[in-house]
């Protein structure tokens, strides 16, 4: 072909022959198949294409090296340690929010039985009539020396006025010495029975059981809050009838001690007051007498006081042994 001849469109490459489609095997799974949608009726909806669901194949495991478990954030608790609060397992939650541990259950309130106190308290107030008995004596002593130093204060000699003295001063030793003893008992047995008293009767009561204890110190309130707090205890402790009904029993051994107890102590503050002031023989002799009524007084509170605590024990006792229903 000359060059001065135009060059005509190049000639395409033959053709290749196209490769013949591989037939699947059982190894390859067959490619989806887009199925094209049928063209809808006239006057009919449309129908959107619905695709096949795709097979379920077995989840193949994570290829390379596991991944290492989730480390806690700074502020997230280590695995098996609980929130603050939280509860441990198999305790109870804690009372308050924010405690580490759960607090102890309270322990479970169970009838005792008052005897044993109620010996103890019989025998102390047995050695407190005595001693008090001791002292009225050494009271009416006092009383008598003064009077006949009143009257002749040249017949009574320094060595008589020397063991008065000596003679108040040991029986006030004493008084004090059997008062806190018996005091201390006795307010351990009042509080036996007040606990005792709420298990059988929890509504006989309208203080708490601590007023057993703190009623007796609390100036002007002793005079009455112990006596209400005797009282419910005294109606929490006595069985109803046969048939259901409040039996009453007769509240006079609370009534009497108490009475005779306020009456005694407030006989021996006027004795202490008149005491402490005295100056004179005359002042001193009526002060003795003073003294000595007053402790005549708490020899009779102390013995009511007995009737009292035997009593109020027995009642315990036998509602304790035999329920809250009498038999007859």
């Amino acid at each position: 072909m000359s060059s001065n001849e135009p060059q005509g469109p190049p000639t395409p490459p033959p053709a290749q022959a196209a490769a013949p489609a591989e037939a699947p095997t059982a190894s390859q799974p067959p490619a989806e198949t887009v199925v094209a949608a049928a063209a809808p009726a006239p006057g009919q909806r449309p129908t959107p294409p619905q695709p096949y669901p795709a097979p379920a194949y077995p989840a193949q495991p994570y290829p390379g090296p596991q991944p290492y478990p989730a480390q806690p954030y700074p502020a997230q608790p280590s695995a098996g340690q609980p929130y603050a609060g939280q509860p441990q397992p198999g305790h109870p939650a804690g009372p308050y929010p924010g405690m580490p541990y759960a607090a102890p259950w309270p322990p479970a309130d169970v009838l005792r039985s008052p005897r044993g106190l109620a010996v103890a308290v019989t025998a102390l107030l047995g050695v407190a009539a005595a001693v008090n008995l001791f002292s009225a004596a050494i009271s009416g002593y006092a009383f008598s020396l003064m009077k006949s130093l009143t009257a002749d204060p040249a017949g009574v000699g320094d060595d008589a006025l020397d063991r008065s003295d000596t003679l108040t001063a040991i029986a006030g030793s004493l008084q004090l010495l059997i008062l806190l003893a018996t005091a201390v008992v006795f307010i351990i047995w009042f509080h036996r029975v007040r606990v005792n008293g709420e298990i059988m009767r929890p509504d006989a009561f309208s203080q708490t059981r601590g007023w057993a204890i703190g009623g007796w110190f609390i100036p002007l309130g002793n005079l009455f809050l112990p006596y209400r707090t005797a009282k419910e205890i005294w109606t929490a402790s006595t069985q109803f009838a046969p048939d259901g009904s409040f039996r009453e029993v007769s509240a006079a051994p609370v009534n009497a001690w108490w009475a005779v107890w306020v009456l005694s102590a407030l006989s021996d503050r006027v004795f202490s007051t008149m005491y402490g002031r005295a100056q004179t023989p005359g002042a001193l002799r009526d002060a003795s007498a003073v003294g000595m009524v007053t402790d005549l007084i708490t020899v009779v509170a102390a013995v009511l006081a007995i009737v009292f605590v035997r009593k109020l024990t027995a009642m315990q006792t036998t509602k304790a042994e035999q329920g809250p229903y009498a038999a007859v």
